[in-house]
């Protein structure tokens, strides 16, 4: 293939030859120059150098030789193919010519054919090895770029390594240290160990045997992890171990990882500082042992009948289940004024005869005497650690043997005076510090509330039969009582009722606030619940956070219904003040009738509490054992049957409620609320229906539905010049986890590039807690559409404070029970504006719900509301009436 473009440069001394030359050329579309000498060629390739040429041999005053080898021997020209073009037909020519450097050689006259083929392949040649050359230059900027670019790297890498808190080895594959980090080298300065010592070109094996001589076993197990990773039988290996220090104990973890290579061209070896890790996960030990004893005394004083063996199984779980080496309790033999070794644990004859002769005798009080006798007489805990190392300690020898550490005596106090003490040994020093001391105090003083009233025959039976916490009955009592109940009922032919009712998030509040804080709860529960039924005999606390509650005779099943509905409301409108904080507290409820669902007590307690477990797992508020017992139950499969016709019928609508900007008074944006058109009964609140779409699954398509008409609706009053505004849609716990929910929010703003500015998505507050990683995940991928987000119901699921800073969210939506409860008490007000103060150091909006008065929309303004939300302004309106009312400006007249 010929190259059009190419230039050729013809020097010859004879015109009519230049012009043959020309005119042999032109067909093959070459460009040609022409020289009629050697200096005027010299001159032309200076001013424009050609692809190629074409010389004559014999030319007076400068010949063809020399203007070939001035060219060649010049590295600007010397790529320039030369065709030496001569009458002079000899060998010994041809051979001169190739020798100053000519490529090829034609012998005059010139052959057409000839020349085009010498000409195009000369000209390929030059392509190619033009190619060649660029090719090179390119290549070898590469491997400059690429040598600075390794450069750079490797200097960001140990700038990393330098800078990583771990102490860092690089090994060769014979396990001799070729490198280490700056955190290397200054514990190396810290311990002495300067120049060579920290180990470069030493063998690492040997290093690890003389930093960890403490350790013989460690080790050995080092080495052989990294003799195994350098000969590539393991992919890594890691170790724990710990060595001591002049001044404390420390742990550390130990990696090795393979380098490159098959096998591996060496290794890395890191030493990681986990004091503090371990040192946590000590504590929580150690808390985690002090909690299992906590439990199992607390379980034995509620059952045990005498003192002696409440003693001597309070000792023995204090050695079984909390892992104390020993555990004695004395009492004080008041007649005498000594200490009596009562019971024990861990404790073998020997040291027991010489506790009991110790405290009989007179003589000076050595360590473990006096420690006892201070808390005796001062009524408080008395701790000695590192018993070991204390000269002073009596038994230390025994202690020794043992692997006793430290000791503690609590005081057991009984209406202001020592009784007895609780004495512990711990195998480890330092063991009792501030939250085991709280936890063994708060053990021993039930310990002693167990003494005082053991022998009481009367505690013992209030224990058998009621709740100590709440006062309520327990179990037992409860159904003695159903089943007395029953009896009335069966012999009057009327039924009766029995409630589970289950407190909501209970073990959020034990495990955020406290035990102490659930138990306060507890015991306002069961006040509020007393106080509702208006008769404690009725009630019962049956479980940790479980009630339950008998309605001796039922009039009518409606009634009952109803006061469900009514009870479950009180509930969640009552406020509990806990450490200076109102909770609100949502309940579920399982309901169960005699003699329908069972004939005696426990077979209706067994049904009850069926129907809480599936009104839980349902997410119902309440549900009857018997399915027709509610018309929401019984009329379950016919309602869902209608309500997958009315979402093929287009029987679903949106009503809209306008929010209100509270500075200005003017509307800022909707809330898309759905309502069933039933063409048999008219519009169906969302109660009746919206819990049936969630249990049959129809919420995905119900709530997908709203959403899209929500969109459409947005972007219809936009097309039609309305000021349209932001419209909220509430998402159900189901669509929100669903796996293709975020697809269907694409898919239903993804009609019009306006129609998400439009879109606002409502979630409630206990949705989020209930899996608050998954919902931040959701959420971010949400806000990522550019939609607006809020927590709806806010304060009514316990959130932490930790995760509402981390919520991808854009507003709060304060409950209507707490609005409701702003203008009755100072302490509803206060908490409005905690929350409001809350919302917008986080930079966040706030609306009120269910404002309904203009007491609470002057409130709302004076703490500073965004916005607010009810039926002061207006309640939700359909479509239609929502734009001409709202967002159609009226004409002036």
């Amino acid at each position: 293939m010929n190259n059009p473009e190419a230039t050729i440069l013809i020097v010859d001394d004879e015109p009519q030859n230049r012009k043959l030359l020309e005119v042999l050329l032109r067909p093959e579309g070459y460009l040609t120059q022409v020289a009629a000498s050697g200096e005027e060629a010299l001159a032309s390739v200076a001013r424009c150098a050609p692809d190629l040429i074409l010389l004559d041999v014999m030319m007076p005053g400068m010949d063809g030789y020399e203007v070939a080898s001035l060219l060649k021997a010049n590295p600007v020209t010397s790529s320039i193919p030369i065709i030496m073009v001569s009458a002079l037909a000899d060998r010994s020519a041809r051979i001169v010519g190739l020798d100053t450097g000519a490529e090829d050689f034609l012998t005059k006259p010139v052959d057409r054919a000839e020349l085009w083929l010498r000409v195009r392949n000369l000209l390929r040649l030059k392509t190619f090895g033009d190619f060649l050359k660029n090719h090179s230059l390119l290549l070898e900027q590469q491997v400059q770029a690429r040598t600075i670019d390794l450069q750079n790297e490797a200097a960001k890498q140990a700038a990393i390594l330098n800078a990583l808190p771990m102490h860092i080895a690089l090994l060769d594959r014979q396990g001799v240290m070729i490198t280490v980090n700056a955190t290397w080298r200054r514990f190396a300065d810290a311990n002495g160990l300067t120049g060579a010592a920290c180990g470069i070109g030493q063998s690492y094996l040997e290093f690890c045997d003389s930093v960890r001589a403490d350790d013989a076993s460690d080790a050995r197990d080092a080495a052989t992890g990294i003799r195994s990773v350098l000969a590539g039988l393991q992919k890594s290996f890691s170790l724990e171990y710990s060595c001591q220090s002049p001044t404390d104990q420390r742990w550390f973890l130990m990696t090795v990882s393979p380098l490159a290579g098959e096998p591996p061209n060496g290794a890395v070896v890191s030493h990681l500082n986990i004091t503090e890790r371990k040192l946590a996960e000590n504590r929580i030990a150690y808390l985690n042992r002090v909690y299992a004893m906590l439990s199992g005394i607390n379980t034995l004083i509620v059952r045990v009948r005498e003192r002696d063996e409440l003693f001597r199984q309070a000792c023995r779980i204090a050695v079984e289940e909390g892992g104390f080496r020993m555990a004695w309790i004395g009492v004080v033999d008041k007649s005498v004024g000594k200490i009596v070794v009562a019971v024990s644990a861990g404790v073998d004859d020997e040291h027991l005869s010489a506790l009991q002769a110790l405290f009989s005798s007179n003589e000076d009080a050595p360590l473990i005497k006096n420690k006892v006798e201070t808390a005796i007489w001062e009524k408080k805990a008395v701790i000695a650690s590192d018993l070991q190392n204390n000269l002073t300690v009596m038994f230390g020898k025994k202690y020794a043997e043992v692997g006793v550490r430290s000791l503690a005596v609590w005081p057991l106090i009984v209406a202001e005076e020592t009784v007895g003490v609780l004495v512990l040994y711990a195998g480890e020093s330092e063991f009792f510090q501030g939250e085991e001391i709280k936890l063994l105090t708060e053990l021993a003083g039930d310990v002693a509330f167990a003494m005082d009233h053991i022998d009481k025959q009367e505690r013992l039976d209030y224990l058998a039969y009621y709740d100590a916490l709440t006062g309520l009955a327990n179990r037992s009592l409860f159904l003695e009582r159903v089943a007395q109940y029953l009896r009335s009922a069966a012999s009057g032919a009327h039924q009766l009722a029995l409630f589970l009712i289950d407190l909501e998030h209970f073990k959020n509040i034990n495990d955020s606030l406290g035990r102490s804080v659930g138990d306060e709860l507890l015991r306002q529960v069961g006040e509020f619940l007393s106080r509702y039924t208006g008769d404690a005999i009725l009630l019962a606390r049956i479980d940790a956070d479980r009630f339950a509650a008998v309605l001796p005779e039922v009039r009518q099943q409606g009634d009952l219904t109803h006061l469900v509905e009514k009870m479950i409301g009180a509930f969640l409108a009552h406020s509990f003040v806990l450490n200076d904080a109102v909770f609100r507290v949502a309940v579920k409820v399982g309901v169960a009738l005699f003699p329908d669902d069972g004939a005696d007590a426990d077979t209706l307690f067994r049904n009850a509490e069926a129907a809480l477990k599936k009104a839980k797992a349902n997410g119902e508020r309440y549900l009857f054992y018997t399915p027709q017992m509610t018309a929401l139950v019984a009329g379950k499969v016919t309602m869902e049957n209608q309500l997958r016709q009315a979402l093929e019928n287009d029987e679903f609508v949106l009503h809209y409620q306008p929010k209100v900007n509270l500075a200005d008074g003017k509307m800022s944006s909707a809330e898309a609320l759905i309502r069933w058109n039933d063409p048999r009964t008219g519009l169906v609140p969302p109660g009746h229906f919206i819990p049936i779409l969630e249990e049959t699954g129809l919420i995905h398509e119900v709530g997908r539905w709203a959403l899209r008409q929500a969109v459409k609706d947005y972007l219809r009053w936009r097309a039609a010049g309305l000021p349209a505004v932001r419209i909220a849609v509430n998402v159900s716990p189901l669509q929100l986890r669903h796996r293709d929910f975020i697809a269907e929010v694409r898919g239903a703003i993804g009609i019009d590039p306006q129609a998400a500015a439009g879109l606002e998505i409502e979630i409630t507050e206990s949705v989020i807690m209930a899996d608050v990683q998954g919902t931040i995940a959701t959420l971010k991928a949400i806000r990522s559409l550019d939609i607006g987000i809020a927590i709806d119901d806010f304060g009514t699921g316990f959130s932490s404070l930790s995760y509402l800073g981390k919520l991808p969210v854009d507003m709060l939506k304060i409950d209507r029970s707490f609005v409701i409860d702003m203008t009755a008490a100072p302490q509803g007000l206060a908490l409005v504006s905690t929350i409001i103060s809350l919302a917008h150091a986080l930079n966040l909006k706030v609306v009120a719900e269910g404002v309904e008065t203009e007491e609470q929309s002057r409130l709302l303004r004076l703490l500073g509301c965004d916005e607010m939300q009810g039926f002061l302004f207006s309640k939700a309106v359909p479509a239609e009436e929502f734009a001409t009312r709202f967002l159609v400006t009226p004409t002036a007249a």
